[in-house]
């Protein structure tokens, strides 16, 4: 072996010193080069979208919305670069109690005007409009909330939430909350039970329908954003989850306990049984009463679950988040039926027989004396 192909442990220790230093010094220019792009990123990020744009962009802000609700509203609406940025801006700011109502932006706002606007709820045209629905609402008697309130035919709503164009649009906007699921086949209305159940303040009667609906729309979606990881895991699709929560929402009354609601729901569908859910009967007839008689049960619907096996077609109405959430964490129970007392007590059997003997108790015996 030559002298100049011999390496040495001296030399050899010189060579892999020298590579570590270089490896040192590359990995601490990457992390400077990563800290220095972060800060200059969140930097930006702070500043105003446009400071020379003084152009006014209306933003609503329901009832009930998340710190992050609000901040991806803004950034979606252009007043804000980054909706984490803005997030954790509030929060490092301590900052918090931001109001609900429609409000007048720009994008040259700093976010400290965002913020003093957002706490102190200065808001265009406060209370000149607000837009309660309730939760177990159905379409039709959103489109007549909204109509009342705007001074607008609940015809002329009704239209607009059922134009497939308008839909279509929105499925683009929404792709994780709206599919092609609300076109199937004995649909009554795509966008039943869609529409999230809350407050919605406007500056006036003029607000277009089409964004009063996106703006629930918008709702729904935030509220379901927290669900989707759960829904993926059940592999259960936005279409069943608020179809099942629907029935749920008007089985419920202020004592139910929705998730043993939701259990025999589960229960059933497993066994093969069919729901037998009376909501489902009046939604198929098309009322709104307080009982269900038997010749009720007798309507051809796709909808009337004593007919047919399954879910419904889709919603028949909206539910609000102890539905949804009941929807995907059923209790675990071995009832197969239930029942609401006139006082609205809840009370489930595991037998038709049991099932029988509490009807007969709590409904059959409370309308015969009232019949005396």
């Amino acid at each position: 072996m030559s002298k100049k192909s011999y390496v040495g442990p001296s030399g050899r220790k010189r060579r892999l010193k020298r590579a570590i230093f270089f490896a040192v010094i590359s990995f601490l220019l990457i992390i400077g080069g990563i800290a220095a792009g972060g800060y200059f990123f969140i930097q930006s990020a702070l500043e105003p979208v446009n400071k020379s744009d003084n152009t006014p962009v209306q933003v609503n802000i329901p009832i009930g919305s998340s710190l992050s609700v609000i901040a991806e509203k803004l950034e979606k609406k252009g007043i804000v670069k980054n909706a984490e940025v803005f997030k954790y801006y509030v929060k490092y700011k301590g900052e918090d109690n931001l109001q609900a109502g429609e409000y007048s932006f720009t994008p040259s706002m700093t976010m400290d005007e965002l913020i003093k606007s957002l706490k102190t709820g200065k808001v265009i045209g406060q209370g000149q409009v607000k837009i309660t629905i309730p939760e177990g609402y159905q379409l039709t008697q959103i489109a007549e909330v909204i109509g009342k309130e705007t001074g607008r035919p609940a015809s002329e709503v009704l239209k607009v939430m059922n134009d497939r164009v308008f839909i279509k649009e929105m499925m683009q906007t929404y792709p994780e909350l709206l599919t092609e699921e609300v076109f199937a086949k004995n649909i009554r209305y795509p966008l039943e039970g869609y529409l999230y159940p809350a407050t919605y303040h406007y500056g006036d009667k003029k607000k277009p329908v089409r964004e009063i609906v996106e703006d629930m729309l918008e709702k729904t979606d935030h509220v379901l954003a927290q669900y989707r990881t759960s829904m993926a895991a059940k592999q259960m699709t936005t279409h069943k989850l608020l179809t099942l929560s629907s029935l749920i929402e008007e089985e419920a009354t202020a004592k139910a306990d929705r998730h043993k609601i939701s259990s025999v729901f589960y229960n059933r569908l497993a066994a093969g049984m069919p729901l037998q859910t009376d909501p489902t009967v009046l939604y198929a007839l098309g009322k709104h009463k307080k009982r269900v008689l038997y010749e009720d049960l007798k309507v051809n619907s796709p909808y009337n679950t004593y007919k047919v096996k399954g879910l419904t077609p889709g919603p028949i109405g909206n539910s609000g988040v102890s539905s949804m959430e009941a929807a995907l964490n059923p209790e675990k129970t071995d009832y197969l039926y239930f029942l609401a007392s006139p006082a609205g007590d809840v009370y489930y059997a595991k037998t038709l027989e049991e099932h029988s003997k509490l009807k007969e108790k709590y409904i059959t015996s409370h309308y015969e004396k009232q019949k005396q």
